[in-house]
């Protein structure tokens, strides 16, 4: 039997996110200045910001004993859950930089996908996912289904 899936998104220019959307794509693109990537040259930012306003940022942080790095995604869930434990994760927002120094589209990884979706799970509500995808195009994802689907759960 074949069957389709179907994934759910919206594509907006940065000018048409509204003020809060647009701040936090900002605070991804700095936190992507703080990424360790010796490696790939690929800087990589996220900023998420809970319901309670705190907005959260992360990078991608390296290390020559591959894979003990970490994701700039799982660094800012990691530590927003880590400095405001109990408080939801309302928007997370992703951009990545190329070698130049560019701004790229930025995707999370597999493991990154499934720890928003427990994420998801622990705080009992979606959680929107904002791409970078290219020429200051954001994609908007309404719930990590859309991400990830056949989410791994027990």
């Amino acid at each position: 039997m074949d069957k389709t899936q179907t994934i759910h998104y919206q594509e907006y220019t940065l000018a048409e996110l509204d003020a809060r959307d647009r701040a936090l794509i900002e605070a991804a693109v700095e936190a992507a200045d703080t990424a360790y990537a010796p490696y790939s040259n690929f800087h990589v930012g996220a900023a998420l910001r809970l319901v309670d306003g705190t907005v959260v940022k992360g990078s991608n942080q390296e290390n020559i004993a591959y894979p003990s790095g970490l994701c700039a995604e799982r660094t800012a869930l990691f530590s927003a859950s880590a400095q405001h434990p109990g408080v939801a994760v309302e928007t997370l927002a992703i951009i990545g930089r190329n070698p130049q120094g560019e701004l790229t589209a930025a995707s999370p990884c597999g493991a990154c996908r499934q720890v928003m979706a427990e994420q998801e799970s622990r705080q009992g509500n979606k959680l929107r996912v904002l791409c970078y995808y290219s020429d200051y195009k954001i994609l908007l994802f309404e719930g990590v289904e859309s991400l990830l689907p056949f989410i791994f759960t027990m």
